[in-house]
């Protein structure tokens, strides 16, 4: 890919793609697609020097809607190819995108080992509270008792608390943003992609086709950030209870961090003391002879 970059090094426009956005008009992904080209942008990272991949869904119909190298997977498996692709590469920045749908059902599996591998990559939540590109069903984030297209007398099985979820899997980065607030959004992802290993980012978004309980102007009256109130986030207690909250406020920001946990790829035992990477060792092998001993 041979992408002619500004001479002070990348800028928005070198993102931009000629592929019409089609998000419905005030969906949140907006926000998180201008957020991610933002933060790429201000921590000097070309679009060939990264490798966005996304699940299926509504977010993931922006794969084509920027610049750079883009996997597009299926339902709920994004994951463990971006932890695959870190690993043959990790020079290689890796940003990872589910809704919650996909990652909180068919992918949950998946949310938890990244979580618990601690791959050194960055898994950023589209939380509208509903699968949207199939018509506003119920997701295992939808509020009990919330009337919804497949389930008018709301879903029968229990909200999973998805903060209370992740913190259960002692991880050691977690953050949230609001796809409302570009600026939060910018910022939260340049520490998420900074981060030592797995950096989980839940974004809060509205759907205003199907979800009309989280709209965009609940979303901004209820969330605060907890930098302006002198969160610590290095307190794990704190962090836990102040995500798991949110009867009155949202709390957004950098809510639990620590960098002394070693990720996964620096636990590989034979990867230790390599100055190359995997896809540097890869070589063209002549496989003529070993073929004729299988005819």
């Amino acid at each position: 890919m041979a992408i002619k970059l500004d001479a002070t090094g990348p800028m928005m426009k070198d993102y931009h793609s000629d592929n019409r956005c089609t998000w419905c008009d005030g969906c949140g992904n907006y926000g998180i697609w201008t957020g991610v080209k933002s933060a790429l942008t201000e921590l000097k990272i070309a679009p060939d020097q990264c490798l966005l991949c996304f699940d299926v869904g509504c977010h993931g119909n922006g794969s084509d809607k920027l610049k750079g190298y883009r996997f597009h997977g299926l339902h709920g498996r994004v994951l463990p190819f971006a932890a695959g692709a870190k690993i043959a590469n990790p020079k290689l920045p890796v940003i990872a995108f589910g809704g919650d749908g996909a990652s909180f059902s068919e992918g949950i599996g998946h949310l938890v080992h990244a979580v618990r591998s601690h791959y050194p990559i960055t898994f950023v939540l589209h939380n509208n509270g509903n699968y949207g590109l199939t018509t506003g069903q119920s997701s295992s984030l939808t509020p009990q008792g919330q009337p919804m297209n497949t389930a008018p007398n709301g879903m029968p099985e229990m909200t999973l608390n998805s903060m209370d979820f992740i913190f259960s899997l002692e991880p050691t980065f977690v953050a949230r943003a609001f796809s409302g607030d570009i600026k939060q959004v910018t910022a939260v992802l340049k520490e998420a992609i900074r981060h030592r290993g797995f950096a989980f980012v839940d974004i809060l978004q509205a759907c205003p086709t199907y979800n009309k309980f989280a709209t965009h102007t609940m979303l901004m009256e209820k969330y605060y950030k907890v930098e302006d109130e002198g969160h610590d986030p290095t307190d794990f207690k704190k962090a836990r209870a102040l995500a798991i909250d949110t009867s009155k406020r949202i709390a957004t920001g950098i809510l639990y961090r620590t960098e002394n946990v070693p990720n996964f790829y620096e636990r590989l035992v034979p990867r230790q003391g390599k100055t190359t990477t995997a896809v540097e060792e890869v070589e063209k092998f002549d496989v003529t002879e070993l073929m004729k001993e299988l005819l």
